[in-house]
């Protein structure tokens, strides 16, 4: 026989109001993407409009209370949320307008006496060539695209033609397969010399020993003295491994501009923080959509039921998402004074070796406010300050105790890192072992998983690639 019971349940779930949504959305937005969603939500929400600082404020304009009432929780600063001042400038990224690195090499062609056929086949290719400079794609694969997008028949003879002839263009090494044909390119486009000649024979037979730092066996294989060695490796060092970077791509290749969500100023000793006017315009209810709300609510038929709906949702979603933006401004100014009292004694000067070791959490607990909004704030925002621009996430680094008690923060280890690579004898360079012997007489007492975690951070090599003859 089953048994029948009755179980209650008490769950609790959390759901978030659109304002809490919007203000989530907005605080993860640095300052040029913010300026783009506020232009977007203009265009989107008729009911938002912009209001020029000149303009005079007419004593007869509508507020929200006139909808919701003054018992609604409407925020004192009513209308509007103002961004910007009377001599705001506008601030956008900035682009490079150069000769496209294909066009180059289009341009180029051009002085080729070729066939319509050939000449088809190498501008195929061209525009086959990635950022570097490489075809980095098999010839029947382009085969099968010059099928398909030209209606060509194309055999792979015909395509590594055509690459030859590009391989033969400025910047040298461009058109290259891989690194090696590349360096090979550019090395027979140089004056013969001794240690030219060895340096061709070294990247074209001895190349895996060449990039593996086996100094020892090419010596011994070709026959040749250190000094002949180190001559040759200076050859190579003059070679360039990526030719397609020595011309912009205007199409690609973008130089935006960062423009700082914080700027913090150093006046009489005391600091001045400030969210700079950026190009957000000032906002505010439109009054012709007001009127029509209340206009609506006398009359009793069905399209203006409607018409009064739909104006009632873009009302709220006006309102709040400039109280979003009022809220934004707010966090944003909290957790950066949070963070400035935190490490202000780095901020007097830009020394990195006073900055202290800090995380999300301690930023949290001075601002009560989640971690989670603190990281949204951290991301990619940046603050100018009188020493340099900089990501507020370059001031959160964990800690470790020295010997003598101190907590440093791993940034500061990471630099003492680098100095005793820097000062390494790289004939001989310094292990991982080695590096935390060294670090422990500097008082800095880790492990060597945590150099060798450090070092991969930094991108340094294992010692073995990092030495030198």
């Amino acid at each position: 026989m089953l048994s029948q019971s009755l179980q209650q349940k008490l769950q609790l779930k959390q759901k978030l109001s659109p304002l809490q949504i919007q203000t989530i959305k907005l605080l993860e937005l640095p300052a040029l993407e913010l300026d783009q969603r506020v232009r977007k939500e203009l265009e989107e929400n008729p009911v938002l409009e912009t209001k020029d600082n000149d303009e005079e404020t007419d004593d007869n304009e509508l507020s929200l209370s006139d909808y919701y009432g003054d018992d609604d929780s409407i925020p004192s600063y009513r209308l509007y949320v103002n961004h910007h001042s009377k001599d705001t400038k506008r601030e956008f990224p900035t682009f490079s307008v150069k000769e496209s690195f294909r066009q180059n090499l289009e341009v180029q062609l051009g002085f080729r006496t070729l066939t319509e056929r050939e000449r088809k086949i190498a501008l195929f290719v061209i525009g086959s060539l990635d950022d570097d400079g490489y075809l980095r794609r098999e010839p029947e694969t382009l085969s099968d695209d010059m099928a398909f997008r030209l209606g060509l028949e194309v055999d792979t003879e015909e395509i590594n033609r055509a690459l030859s002839i590009i391989q033969e263009f400025d910047p040298p090494g461009v058109g290259a397969r891989d690194l090696q044909e590349c360096l090979l390119l550019q090395i027979r486009n140089r004056k013969s010399k001794p240690p030219v000649d060895l340096a061709h024979t070294i990247l074209k037979n001895h190349f895996e020993e060449f990039t593996k730092k086996h100094y020892d066996k090419i010596i011994s294989r070709l026959d040749i003295t250190e000094e002949d060695l180190k001559e040759a490796i200076d050859e190579i060092l003059k070679l360039n491994p990526k030719p397609g970077g020595n011309i912009d791509d205007s199409y690609t290749d973008r130089a935006q501009q960062v423009v700082p969500d914080f700027i913090l100023d150093l006046k009489d000793g005391e600091f001045v923080l400030t969210l700079p006017r950026f190009s957000v315009p000032e906002l505010r209810i439109n009054r012709r959509y007001a009127e029509m709300l209340l206009q609506a609510a006398d009359k009793s038929t069905r399209e203006s039921k409607e018409a009064a709906t739909f104006v009632k949702q873009k009302l709220d979603s006006a309102k709040w998402f400039i109280e979003a933006l009022r809220q934004r401004q707010n966090t944003l100014l909290n957790t950066m004074k949070a963070i400035l009292e935190f490490q202000e004694e780095y901020f007097e000067e830009g020394d990195e070796s006073k900055l202290k070791p800090m995380v999300l959490k301690n930023i949290a607990e001075k601002t009560g406010l989640d971690i989670s909004t603190i990281s949204r704030v951290v991301n990619s925002k940046y603050i100018q300050t009188h020493f340099g621009i900089y990501s507020l996430k370059y001031f959160f680094s964990e800690g470790l105790m020295t010997k003598s008690g101190r907590e440093v923060s791993t940034r500061e280890i990471k630099n003492i890192l680098v100095e005793s690579i820097d000062a390494e004898d790289k004939r001989k360079p310094l292990t991982d072992e080695e590096l935390v012997t060294c670090l422990n007489k500097k008082g800095y007492k880790v492990a060597r998983r945590t150099v060798a975690k450090y070092r991969e951070q930094l991108n340094i090599p294992i010692a073995r690639l990092r030495k030198e003859i």
